[in-house]
């Protein structure tokens, strides 16, 4: 994970960053949408969960993108949920976000939507996931991303959501070093 900007109660989303003015929510959302066919199918018959996480991961990518204005890596993915099978003939809609941001990361927010291609039924929520992005230059070093400015009610849940999350990976992280650190003092070997 890179360096990102401390997140405190007192902060209010929207304040520029240096000289980087902030971007609302909307200026980067979008949503893919993709047939699912005989090609995207694991050995039950069913699209392979592989499939929708790239789905999930190329939306997530053009949403960074767009947010930090130039190239943007994964970091992690987080929280990926399968709710229901997608099949053969499902038109995947893959809606992402910026749900908040760091100095130089992003959390995108993904929520992954199906429908039957010939049917006019609305679609059901067949999945979601977090994922972080880092905003890289031309040498793949970590750059400066504008504040996310959320919009409405729902963006500024999805802030504080985001928030939370990024305080467990961190802790998550920090634990995890902790106790290799130990191990190693310790002397085993992994």
């Amino acid at each position: 994970m890179t360096d990102q900007a401390p997140a405190t109660e007192s902060e209010i989303p929207g304040q520029t960053t240096g000289d980087v003015p902030g971007k609302p929510t909307s200026a980067s959302r979008t949503t893919l949408s993709h047939i699912m066919t005989h090609s995207d199918t694991n050995l039950l018959g069913t699209v392979h969960g592989g499939v929708i996480m790239k789905l999930v991961d190329d939306a997530a990518g053009a949403v960074a993108g767009r947010h930090s204005g130039g190239p943007a890596v994964t970091a992690s993915m987080d929280e990926m949920a399968f709710l229901e099978p997608v099949r053969v003939g499902d038109l995947v809609h893959v809606k992402a976000q910026v749900n908040w941001t760091g100095r130089t990361s992003m959390e995108v927010g993904v929520r992954v939507l199906a429908e039957r291609w010939n049917e006019s039924t609305p679609p059901t929520q067949v999945g979601s996931a977090y994922l972080v992005f880092t905003a890289v230059d031309a040498d793949g070093k970590p750059r400066t991303v504008p504040p996310v400015l959320p919009e409405t009610e729902r963006d500024k849940r999805r802030y504080q959501e985001a928030q939370i999350r990024r305080t467990h990976r961190l802790a998550r992280r920090r634990a995890i070093m902790e106790l290799r650190e130990k191990r190693v003092a310790e002397g085993h070997q992994d």
